[in-house]
């Protein structure tokens, strides 16, 4: 056999490995994305608990909450201008543990008018919450982490995909954090274009925030504690959180949500 007959055959059995290799890496793939969950895929909140802070779990106060055509609105016309620091939250009916987290987020229109300065363009996703059934009454937030969105006032910086911890700690290169509130790497979006988000969540090791395709912020090892504290927190104060439920913020300042979805990873 001539060297340039075994060169050809050669070049053709690393051409069909490759082909191989792609086709089972798209098979694989297709797979993967099958298993993805819409979490509004029943285009209703059945599925869904609002808590607002002074209302009874369940009670969506002047439907602060809607869903329509595939997207979760956060609203206030209904409030009369008035927020009275009613901070709310609504939750996935079940808790998770391992699992990648993917949505859209858009901030729209105006904060309403006695909201905190800090709420303009100001919501987020809360990952390993307490148990909404749980919650007090006049409660304003749930112990948890959050992956925080931002929104620009058209001048300054202000990074999204941020994390905060009410009623926890975490740390951040194997060293203990408790600062409320930590900056990630992302830029600033100032108008009301889509934004895409994907966290990954794997119990009480790693956590992982991404925007739009690019890692902004990493950390570890998440526990109760801490002065954002809530009554659950404070009776678990060191314990490492392993699970919880997912909700979605109302913090004054209106914005819609879109393409939540949910890939459980096996424990």
């Amino acid at each position: 056999m001539s060297k340039l007959l075994k060169l050809s055959l050669f070049s053709f059995c690393c051409g069909l490995v490759l082909l191989t290799c792609k086709r089972k890496t798209e098979a694989a793939d297709a797979i993967a994305e099958s298993e993805w969950v819409n979490l509004l895929s029943n285009n209703n909140l059945d599925d869904w608990i609002v808590k607002i802070k002074g209302y009874p779990v369940g009670e969506n106060f002047m439907n602060t909450y809607t869903l329509k055509d595939g997207i979760l609105s956060v609203n206030y016309g209904g409030y009369n201008d008035t927020f009275n620091n009613r901070f709310g939250h609504i939750y996935y009916k079940k808790p998770f543990s391992n699992y990648k987290l993917r949505l859209d987020y858009r901030f729209l229109g105006n904060q309403i008018a006695d909201g905190e300065n800090w709420g303009y363009k100001n919501s987020g996703v809360m990952l390993h919450c307490e148990d909404p059934k749980n919650i007090g009454l006049d409660q304003g937030f749930p112990a948890s982490i959050e992956a925080q969105f931002l929104g620009g006032n058209g001048l300054d910086d202000r990074p999204t995909g941020n994390v905060c911890t009410p009623g926890m700690h975490i740390k951040i290169d194997q060293k203990l954090v408790t600062m409320h509130c930590i900056q990630s790497t992302a830029k600033t979006f100032h108008d009301d274009q889509w934004v895409h988000v994907e966290i990954e969540v794997y119990s009480d090791s790693i956590i992982k925030h991404f925007i739009n395709g690019e890692k902004v912020m990493e950390y570890t090892k998440p526990i109760y504690g801490g002065d954002y504290g809530t009554p659950f927190s404070e009776a678990h104060t060191g314990e490492p959180v392993k699970s919880g439920y997912i909700s979605l913020q109302s913090e004054s300042h209106p914005i819609e949500f879109k393409n939540i979805e949910i890939l459980e990873f096996l424990d």
